[in-house]
Formats: structure tokens, sequence, C-alpha cells
């Protein structure tokens, strides 16, 4: 067992550990300083975080300053013990670990490393501080993880946007646990060292035993134009208006309600969605894993994600549950179903102030979290699919089965969304009950892969600026005039010629509606010129019924 004395220094004022055969201590007798760069994450993006450790003569204490959160605080006792576990010596002397800048809140085990590192290097157990050694290699070094009380690395969240913001500063290398190397390895142009130990990290500082680079794994981060998802459009029997509905919504990334009784098929047929919308790009594919990293959803076999989100809340969920928010802010449901789709079953029965928020995101695509410490903003381009029952008992208007709810508490229902978001779903879409017939006919309905390839890809008005899902991919698909302006011109044709059955109904004062109509059935909003320029023989009076 290692032995220990206590020894007074010559002005008698503090006292200092000496350890028999184990750290070396400075000629001068000064204090011990060490720099070590690490990361913090702002939202979706990252910060540059010097972790400072100084080591100076007197009691024994361990101090972290710099706004640490409590996850930070703890990691005095798993850098204690991790040291300890690895074979080094732990400095019984008086330490300050500060992070820079101050005013930054830290928040996060992520430091763990970076802190480990600073004492090795002021306690001078990796190297002498020399020109060659192991300070110049982490000066252009970026270090990140979680420890282990036996010195292992954990899986850390939010990997993604600081290798990013790294590469970015033009920094060298980064060591990161070796369970997050290959979402790290996402970010071109990084050097990514994947870490397993303290231990492992140490020797490779010392020269002792140096650690590769990260390769990726092309199977494992390849993107895949087309990924599988676990629904499929041809799983649906009967509703084909619906589908068609569906499918007009995908090419535009329009918002739809479904109203329709118990048991017709809304859920299914808004888990089949993100399987008919465009594959996501590469840059969108980078971006939502942004998210899901910061959110701590990135499996690390597949840390690259291929398919359209979907999201499915359900109604207790809060406000802050739905946007984003908390004492520090973190992605909300919206922002976790960015570029995919995010679906609220049963509408009517959310809060009404939860519903009410979703209004601005609905507009501007980003949604901006204001705390005391200061506002972040997330991306929230998502596709908004609602269902809803049309009364209480939910048989309201079905021909088989009699409603059994008075008509003010139908109105009453139907008044839990209010006018100003239902103006922002485009397509209203009722889904009746299956016949028996469709539900065990033999007939094979359209798979999704085929719906996909035959839509067209092309952005609507309301969302030029923004490109929701994906920009024009040639001439052929513009915009018609007819649609961008107004209402086509009466028809010079001969009073013979049978006039549409939807008619026009006069635009209102919201840029939103110039393109939309009517249709004579009652059944809510559809776009009109332009569902008719995807497909001629699908009429919208067919897609609204």
């Amino acid at each position: 067992m290692e032995r220990r004395r206590l020894l007074a220094c010559a002005s008698g004022r503090a006292w200092r550990v000496a350890a028999i055969g184990g750290e070396r201590e400075r000629g001068d007798g000064g204090a011990m300083l060490a720099k070590v760069r690490s990361c913090a994450v702002i939202g979706l993006e990252g910060a540059i975080v010097e972790v400072e450790v100084d080591i100076a003569h007197g009691l024994p204490t361990f101090a972290l300053v710099g706004l640490p959160d409590t996850a930070v605080n703890e990691a005095k006792e798993r850098v204690r013990a991790a040291i300890k576990n690895s074979g080094a010596i732990f400095p019984l002397k008086r330490i300050v670990v500060n992070l820079a800048p101050a005013d930054l809140r830290k928040a996060g085990p992520a430091y763990d490393l970076p802190i480990a590192i600073g004492i090795l290097l002021a306690t001078e157990q990796i190297a002498p501080f020399t020109a060659t050694g192991p300070v110049a290699e982490v000066d252009d070094a970026l270090f990140l993880g979680e420890l282990s009380l036996d010195g292992g690395l954990r899986h850390t969240h939010g990997i993604l946007p600081m290798v990013a913001l790294a590469r970015e500063r033009g920094v060298e290398a980064v060591f990161v646990p070796a369970a997050d190397a290959a979402e790290a390895a996402l970010v071109e142009g990084a050097t990514i060292y994947p870490v397993q130990t303290l231990a492992q990290l140490a020797a490779h500082l010392r020269g002792d035993e140096r650690i590769s680079p990260y390769l990726p794994d092309d199977a494992s981060i390849a993107y895949e134009d087309a990924a599988p998802y676990p629904y499929d459009l041809s799983d649906v029997r009967g509703q084909e208006h619906v589908k068609r509905a569906l499918e007009v919504a995908a090419s535009g990334a329009h918002n739809v309600i479904m109203s329709g009784p118990p048991g017709s098929g809304k859920t299914l047929l808004a888990r089949t969605i993100p399987s008919i919308l465009p594959p996501l790009t590469a840059e969108e594919a980078l971006e939502v894993t942004k998210i899901y990293s910061v959110s701590g959803l990135v499996a690390s076999d597949r840390p690259l994600v291929r398919q359209r989100p979907y999201r499915a809340p359900h109604h207790t969920t809060s406000h802050a549950g739905l946007v984003g928010g908390g004492r520090f802010p973190r992605p909300g449901e919206i922002s976790l179903a960015h570029r995919g789709v995010l679906f609220l079953d049963e509408l009517p029965e959310f809060g009404q102030t939860t519903l009410e928020v979703l209004r601005q995101p609905l507009e501007d695509h980003v949604v901006t979290i204001s705390r005391a410490q200061g506002a972040v903003t997330y991306p929230a381009n998502f596709m908004l699919i609602g269902a809803m029952n049309p009364c209480p008992c939910g048989y309201h208007g079905d021909p088989t089965r009699a409603c059994t709810c008075a008509p003010s508490v139908i109105a009453r229902y139907q008044k839990r969304i209010s006018g100003p978001l239902l103006d922002r779903i485009d397509i209203h879409v009722e889904v009746p009950r299956v016949e028996y017939e469709k539900l065990t006919g033999k007939t094979e309905s359209e798979s999704s892969a085929v719906v996909r390839a035959s839509s067209p890809r092309w952005v609507p008005p309301r969302c030029a600026n923004t490109a929701k899902w994906n920009p024009p991919l040639s001439p052929s698909y513009a915009l018609p005039p007819s649609v961008c302006s107004s209402p086509p011109a009466p028809s010079t044709a001969s009073s013979s010629s049978p006039a549409p059955s939807p008619t026009w109904r006069a635009p209102s004062r919201s840029p939103r509606r110039t393109s939309r109509r009517r249709c004579s059935t009652g059944h809510g909003w559809m776009w009109g010129e332009w569902g008719r320029e995807l497909s001629g023989d699908v009429s919208d009076t067919d897609v609204a019924s």
C-alpha cells in the first residue's frame, strides 16, 4: 500500500500531502496549471469550453466553477474514482477547475474526460511539459465524454453538433467515446479517435500505445435513398379518397385533418404518410440527426437518421413537451418531427394552450424558446396530421350507428380547435366507416413505393420560401399561374359543357387562401387547380368526399 506522510510547509500556513513514490512535484513549489478544450451545446449549436485545471498546495479540496449544473458538479466524484481505478494517482491537493467562459451555463457529463485529462497533465502523470510532449497534441484536440467509475467512457449526448463546431474551428483531432465514434464520423474532415478507457487515452498521450483514427463503416453511415418504413400504404383497405388526399398532401407538405368514427383507419393512414414522402436528402438527414443527437435518440449502430421522423405524442402532453422548453431548453415534439410528420390523434382532447402554441411554428417553421438565461431557436418544419371524431361519442353522421350527442355538445366539442389553427390546416377530409366487403376483398392496393415514385416533388406556394421538402426538380413542375394568383376565369366553352362540381369561393384577406377553393360537399378546404394538375383522372370532389 502506498505510504503517505503529512508535511508542514515552511511558512506554517498551509499543508500539503506528498506521495512517496507517487507524483512528481514541480521544483519551484508553485501551482500547476493545465488547459484542455471541450465543448457545450446551446440549442443545436456548439460552443467551445476551455477547461482550466489549477492544482496548488493546500488542504485537499476539489472545486468546480463556471456555472456548472448538478451533473457537472457530480463529475468530481466520477473523475476521482476513474483516475484511481485507471492506475493513476489522484492528487490530494487544492484542485480548482474552471469552465470558461464563466457566464455560459454548463450542463451534462461531457466534461468528465477533459477534467480528468487536465488533472493528469497538471500533475505531470502523462508526460513532462515539453513542446513535443502531449501538451502540443492537447492544444489541437477536443475531448468529449462521460466517465464511469472504472475509467471507461460512456455514450454522450450531442456529439454531432460539438464535432461539427470543432471542424469549423479547425481543431485537428477529437477524442470521443468509442460508442459515439460512428456518429462523430458523420462530420466530414474531422479526425476522430475512439476512446474506450481513460487509461487507453493516457497511454496514447504518453506515446506508449497510439489510438488509431476511426474509419467509418460505409454500411452504417451510408445514405440510402429509400429507407424502409414499418407501415405501407398497401396495408390499408379501402379509403381510396383519403389515400389520394394524403398523396396530394405529401407532394406539397400540406397539413391535414381527418375526421371519422372510431375504427375507420385514421391512425393507420397517418402512420403510412412517412413512407410516401420524398426521401430525406443527405443534408436533411444530417439536420435531423443533429436534433436527435442533442435529444439522445441516436442509436450507436445506426448513427445517421435515414427515415422521415414520425412523432405521435399523447394528448396529455404539455405545451413545453410539445414545442420544447424546460429550465435548460430541450427540443420538443415539433422539433423531433422536423422534416417529418407530427401526428396528433384525438386532436380536440389536447389542451387549448397546447394547441395554440402550434400556430407560430406552423407559419415560421422554427420555434424560439426564451428563458432568463437566454433564448434558443429550434427548427420545426413538419407536416401536421390531425385525427378526430366528429363528436364525443364518435358516430355523428355515421350511416349505421346513431349519434347520442346533443347538437350543443357536438358544437362545443368541435369548437375546441380554434379558427386560426384550422386556417393553417390545408386539407380536411372525412374518413368514413369501411365496408366489410372491402376489408375482406382480394384487391391489392398501391404500395407506398409506387405512390412515392409517381408523386411530383415540388414546393407549393405557401412554402416556396422555405422549401419544406425538396426544391423543384425541373421547370415541368413549376406552379401553374392560375394557382399562384387567383381563381381561373369563367370558362368560355359552350353552355352545353358541364360545369365542375366544386365551386370557387372568393379569396379572403389571408394570402394562404388565394389558391384554394371550397368543395361543394362542405367537407373542407382543398387545393383547387393544383390538385387537378397532379392527376387528371381524380377530381377534387373525389379527394374531399
